[in-house]
This record gives C-alpha cells, sequence and structure tokens, in this order.
C-alpha cells in the first residue's frame, strides 16, 4: 500500500493544526494584511484566494439543497471531518452523509464573519475562520445562531476539481 498520500494528509493536517492555533492567539488583527490576501502583491495568489473563498459558496449552497450526498460530494473520498455539532470524527463518506443527514435538518445558512486564506502550492490550500450558521429546529420551528471557528484544507485533484481533505468546525468557547 502506498503511504505518500497518507503521510501527505498527515503534513496537512498538522500544517491545518498549527496554523488554526497561531491564527487564534494572535488575533486577525496582528496576523497581518498579507496573510488576509490584501496587500495586492501577488495577482495570482489573489486570485487563488478569491477561488478558495468561493470553494465555501460552493459548499454553502450545497448545504441549502438539504442533500448530504451533494454536501459529501465536495469531500474527498479519506477526507476528515471533525464537526460543530457531533463529538464523532468522520473518516470515511458514510460518516460525513450520516452527520449531514443529522446537520442539514436544521436547515443552516453559514455566512462567513472572518477568513484567513493560505496558498500551500498550487493544489493544497487552508481556510481558516470564524462563521455563523443561522439554524432553524427541524422540531419546534426555534431559531438559533451558531457561532463557530473552522478550518478547511483543499486539495486539487487530478481532474482540477477542489476537494475538501480536512474540515475542522468547533462553536466559539464564549459565549
Amino acid at each position: 500500500m502506498d503511504r505518500r498520500p497518507v503521510r501527505r494528509r498527515i503534513a496537512v493536517a498538522t500544517a491545518v493544526a498549527a496554523l488554526a492555533a497561531g491564527t487564534f492567539a494572535l488575533g486577525a488583527g496582528a496576523a497581518g494584511a498579507d496573510s488576509r490576501g490584501t496587500s495586492g502583491k501577488n495577482s495570482a495568489k489573489t486570485a487563488t484566494e478569491a477561488q478558495v473563498l468561493g470553494l465555501f459558496d460552493q459548499w454553502n449552497a450545497a448545504l441549502r439543497t438539504g442533500d448530504a450526498q451533494k454536501v459529501a460530494d465536495l469531500y474527498a473520498k479519506d477526507a476528515v471531518l471533525l464537526p460543530t455539532v457531533s463529538d464523532n470524527v468522520r473518516t470515511d463518506r458514510a460518516e460525513i452523509v450520516d452527520y449531514f443527514e443529522h446537520f442539514l435538518r436544521n436547515r443552516p445558512v453559514g455566512t462567513k464573519v472572518e477568513s484567513v486564506v493560505n496558498v500551500l502550492d498550487r493544489n493544497t490550500v487552508i481556510d481558516t475562520g470564524v462563521y455563523e450558521f443561522a439554524l432553524t429546529d427541524h422540531e419546534t420551528g426555534a431559531k438559533n445562531t451558531v457561532k463557530a471557528r473552522y478550518t478547511y484544507a483543499y486539495e486539487k485533484q487530478a481532474d482540477g476539481k477542489w476537494l475538501i481533505v480536512n474540515h475542522h468546525s468547533s462553536k466559539m468557547p464564549e459565549s
């Protein structure tokens, strides 16, 4: 069995964890304009960042379909999902679909509050930040907003499609 893809995913996951910890420890203001792509120094990087930011819009649109299979289609075959409202780590498509079948019952609509994009190479990018979800309880109709930290690690596939290889989301610790 070729272990290179597994090693690369471990390296990406490690980089994601280190990046997320560093970004939130420093705070968005101290992260600097270059880390948010606002310096304008490298137009190719800015275009890539715009594309990465668009990947969230694609994911959010998939949520709005209410179809867990469509959401799971945006994840690589061996992606890891550490979801916001579940204690279980999801490591295969069936587990990811299961999570979204439950999560989508609350008709989530995500809105990014803050985003930091890091382009690691032409095939690997990380989007880290804060988002909010407007949720509607499927039993009572009560509306709720959940604010959470997120990290998406994406890899460009051989067919040119960007897929999520690692997605971590956790509720903000402060109320």
